[in-house]
């Protein structure tokens, strides 16, 4: 494959975007869920997994603890049966249940609406309060930085950081703000379905054209 063609950074960057929407228009989350709270908790869950099998465990989870005031007084052992094959499940039943008991007691049994409010629930970082305020809220405060928006603003030359919190701060001074939810939503379609982590389909990649890494080893 031939090496990306060089033209103006800005331009590369709105034609990747343009490429982008073409492509996957229609991409969004795709952890299952009903209201705000089902997504926080999902997400929660989605951590070292896959979306897959967390909306496998979630009809479960939900059908028999369908909201924080049910959630916040569970027994924990009851949350782990529910939510083991998810991977380090005991971790993740403490911050279901922590963050169902902050949100009871400080938030009115309602998914807060800021990232300073949503970082203060138990294992909600960045990345999860990005999720929940874009996908459940429509809300452009950040950039989802997951393993797929990581690797891939690397392939594409977006970034040359690692660490997910500066990777997000400087992709946020190259996308447009109104495009921060969906551009990571797309970028995640696209990793999951092209550009994937051991052998990326670049003879088939939409990007190809502009992407420093086409064709590259992985």
């Amino acid at each position: 494959m031939k090496a990306a063609r060089k033209i103006d950074e800005k331009k590369r960057i709105a034609w990747l975007l343009e490429q982008l929407e073409a492509t996957y228009g229609d991409a969004t989350c795709e952890l299952t869920h009903k209201n705000p709270f089902e997504l926080l908790v999902a997400t929660i869950l989605s951590a070292q997994c896959t979306d897959k099998r967390v909306n496998m465990v979630t009809p479960v989870l939900f059908g028999r603890f369908p909201g924080p005031a049910e959630l916040a007084v569970a027994k924990p052992r009851e949350i782990e049966a529910i939510i083991r094959t998810t991977g380090f499940f005991r971790n993740k039943t403490k911050s279901v249940i922590g963050a169902s008991r902050v949100i009871m007691e400080d938030f009115n049994g309602k998914v807060p609406r800021t990232m300073d409010e949503l970082l203060t629930l138990p294992g909600v970082a960045r990345k999860t309060a990005n999720v929940v305020l874009g996908t459940a809220f429509g809300m452009n405060e950040g950039i989802v930085v997951d393993t797929h928006v990581r690797r891939l603003s690397n392939r594409l030359g977006l970034t040359r950081q690692d660490d997910p919190v500066k990777i997000e701060q400087e992709l946020i001074t190259k996308i447009p703000r109104e495009q921060w939810t969906s551009f990571a939503h797309r970028l995640i379609w696209h990793g999951r379905r092209v550009c994937v982590a051991q052998k990326p389909r670049c003879e088939e990649c939409p990007l190809a054209q502009h992407c420093p890494s086409a064709g590259a080893a992985s």
